[in-house]
């Protein structure tokens, strides 16, 4: 998977990235088990590549015979921002704008 080490310690990276066990991401990597849509998505962006490539096999990874999305404006540059950003993103609406509200909170302290 693009944005993965080669080799020995890429299913614990898969993890730790997004939060599951090392048995869950080894499905993922040999296409034994599939994440959810929210999750699926997360991981395109995330890696740079075209969901329906990601989900289906079907296309280009790269995107190049579809339309491109625009890179994301923010780059984690910590695990634990990338892992941040991942669990926010799984919050339904409600939960993000509490989240948000306590965050703004601690940052004021």
């Amino acid at each position: 998977m693009a944005g993965l080490k080669k080799g020995r310690g890429r299913t614990t990276q898969l993890a730790d990235l997004f939060d599951v066990s090392r048995e869950t991401a080894r499905k993922w990597l040999n296409a034994e088990g599939l994440p959810e849509l929210a999750r699926q998505i997360d991981m395109a962006v995330r890696f740079g590549v075209n969901f329906e490539w990601l989900a289906t096999g079907r296309g280009a990874p790269d995107g190049a015979t579809g339309v491109r999305e625009a890179p994301a404006m923010y780059r984690p540059e910590t695990r634990d921002q990338l892992r941040l950003v991942g669990l926010v993103t799984r919050l339904p609406r409600e939960r993000r704008n509490a989240l948000l509200v306590l965050v703004e909170a601690l940052a004021e302290v």
